[in-house]
């Protein structure tokens, strides 16, 4: 793809919503980018982390329907929030030593605008 390409970034807000896309280590196929540089035990740590979450969400509707107490359920969804911002901190961490590092290292101006754009839209949008 090429780094000037726009794309919608789900998420921001109205006029901000197409960013150039960075060519990086990912391989674009048929159904959209996919990860080149993927560290396996990073894999391993998130679907873990999935998992257990997975199971945290699937108490927290129980909590609901059994109507507990306001305050435990909102202390759950605080718990279930930060396990899912470990899980974007790893996909992060990968992005950055994979493929944003190619990008910024490839000595092309336009790419590695095109990386520094889409990391500081990820931060704004999503890494709070």
């Amino acid at each position: 793809m090429q780094a000037n390409a726009p794309r919608h970034v789900h998420g921001a807000s109205k006029g901000r919503d197409l960013l150039p896309l960075a060519d990086c280590a990912c391989a674009s196929t048929a159904g959209g980018r996919k990860a080149a540089g993927v560290d396996p035990e990073l894999k391993d740590t998130n679907r873990k982390r999935l998992r257990r979450i997975e199971g945290q969400v699937r108490g927290l509707q129980k909590m609901v329907e059994e109507d507990r107490y306001c305050p435990d359920i909102i202390t759950q969804v605080a718990s279930v929030q930060e396990a899912l911002r470990g899980v974007a901190r790893n996909l992060m961490k990968n992005h950055l030593h994979h493929c944003a590092a190619k990008a910024l290292k490839s000595g092309k101006k336009e790419e590695a605008q095109a990386m520094y754009d889409e990391l500081l839209e990820l931060i704004y949008a999503h890494l709070r």
